[in-house]
């Protein structure tokens, strides 16, 4: 039986990328840069919430990450 990790979307927690996702905490500091990595605020924010923030287009974020996964 082979198992899968869930794919990223929109509603991913940051913290739970980093932790599922390794490679992923390239991408969330290309996008959101270091601060992110400090900020309490990764246990409950979105990927959408943090692209807000950041004024930044989600899906870009998404697909790299998916990519990285």
């Amino acid at each position: 039986m082979t198992t899968t990790k869930d794919l990223v979307t929109k509603d991913s927690i940051i913290g739970t990328i980093l932790k599922e996702h390794p490679r992923g905490k390239e991408v969330i500091q290309k996008y959101f840069g270091g601060g992110c990595f400090t900020c309490p605020g990764i246990n409950v924010e979105s990927i959408s919430f943090g692209a807000m923030m950041h004024n930044i287009d989600p899906e870009q974020i998404i697909k790299e990450l998916n990519e990285e996964a």
